[in-house]
């Protein structure tokens, strides 16, 4: 599959998603809230906090315990990585390749949350500062983009889709 095919997909999937949120609002009223709902977002921040904290330190473990199984990262480096073997393995090869990688601020910054039947879109923008090695000079990024979340059986929540540009 094409890059632009998941592109195309990713877009009807968000906007499938948000509309379905959008009505299910509408249907139940703005003042019913859930104890599920609540949980929900707790869980969420608490994948924030992880993905944070995993991305800062570039812990491998830690980088591909908040991927579900079947994930999906659109925003690599060439074509997108399926699966979780393969994100580890893209996670491997680049602490190989650059063994002096330091993420120095990572910032997501979240906008938007729809959340329906244990998934959850997210549509947000990142900043982060990198050095490739200690003798290279910082550099500075600010992407946008949208994440797919999946519940998992526990409750927790992982990246199910992430594309960002």
């Amino acid at each position: 599959m094409r890059p632009n095919s998941l592109a195309a997909i990713l877009v009807f999937v968000v906007g499938l998603g948000i509309g379905i949120g959008y009505f299910a609002r509408g249907a139940m009223g703005t003042n019913h809230k859930t104890d599920t709902h609540a949980a929900d977002l707790a869980a969420i921040e608490k994948l924030h906090k992880a993905d944070i904290g995993a991305t800062l330190t570039q812990n491998l473990a830690a980088l591909n315990s908040l991927w579900s199984e079947d994930a999906v990262k659109l925003d690599a480096p060439g074509s997108p990585v399926v699966g979780l073997k393969a994100l580890r393995e893209m996670y491997e090869k680049s602490l190989a390749d650059y063994p002096d990688f330091k993420v120095l601020k990572y910032s997501p910054v979240i906008t938007e949350v729809q959340i329906v039947d244990g998934w959850a879109i997210e549509v947000g923008t990142v900043e982060a500062t990198y050095q490739i090695s200690a003798k290279d000079e910082p550099v500075r990024i600010r992407d946008k983009g949208v994440r797919v979340l999946k519940r998992q059986s526990d409750g927790s929540w992982k990246f199910a889709v992430v594309g960002l540009k």
